[in-house]
């Protein structure tokens, strides 16, 4: 198909379908002249997850940029494609161009951590995250306590060994797609259905007696 075919399947203006050209968010087209190109089924694929990056995980482009790029090497491990993956998304702490080789700058998160027991990198952008996140809920003045944080570790837990195990068992394009694209895109998912779960029990708990 031509560009412009390209741009009406994918619902994305032709502008920025060559805008995603240029950048290489969207492998060239097979050149068929010297002015034109094919395109396939997979550009359209390719311009369905740009939107889905940009649109329901809110990412702006050039974090959806390192999000694909992390897709296309292949020779990035699965551990270090995550990590890159979770340092695409928000929140941004300021202090993210940083490499702590310890725990020591980033106090709040180092002790929920070790309280759950989990082992932990301080170089994973998570953890700069959980600290900003901590330190902006205590300065609210709705601190983490003790029993929240083992409820949401607990079910947190859940989710995250549910979704390991429901890794592709071979390809390793596959499993590297699953591990980027399903961190980035279950997020808001996730954080959907836990304020949709607050509306209905509250609705439950708050509606009048009839």
């Amino acid at each position: 198909m031509r560009i412009s075919e390209l741009a009406e399947r994918g619902g994305v203006p032709l502008p920025t379908v060559k805008y995603y050209l240029r950048e290489g968010m969207l492998p060239p087209g097979e050149s068929v002249s010297a002015t034109r190109a094919d395109y396939g089924e997979e550009h359209v694929r390719r311009l369905a997850l740009i939107r889905a990056l940009t649109d329901a995980a809110g990412l702006p482009l050039q974090r959806v940029k390192t999000i694909l790029g992390l897709i296309d090497s292949p020779t990035r491990s699965l551990f270090e494609a995550l990590g890159g993956a979770v340092a695409a998304l928000p929140p941004y702490p300021d202090d993210s161009r940083q490499t702590p080789t310890d725990g020591a700058e980033y106090p709040r998160a180092r002790a929920a951590l070790e309280a759950l027991g989990q082992v932990y990198d301080p170089r994973f952008a998570a953890v700069a995250q959980l600290e900003r996140a901590l330190a902006g809920v205590e300065a609210a003045g709705i601190p983490m306590t003790a029993d929240r944080l083992q409820t949401y570790g607990r079910h947190i837990r859940a989710m995250a060994e549910y979704d390991l195990a429901k890794m592709p068992a071979d390809g390793r394009a596959e499993q590297l797609g699953y591990a980027v694209l399903g961190t980035a895109l279950y997020e808001p998912v996730i954080a959907a259905l836990r304020r949709l779960a607050h509306q209905d029990i509250a609705a439950r708990l708050l509606e009048p007696d009839a």
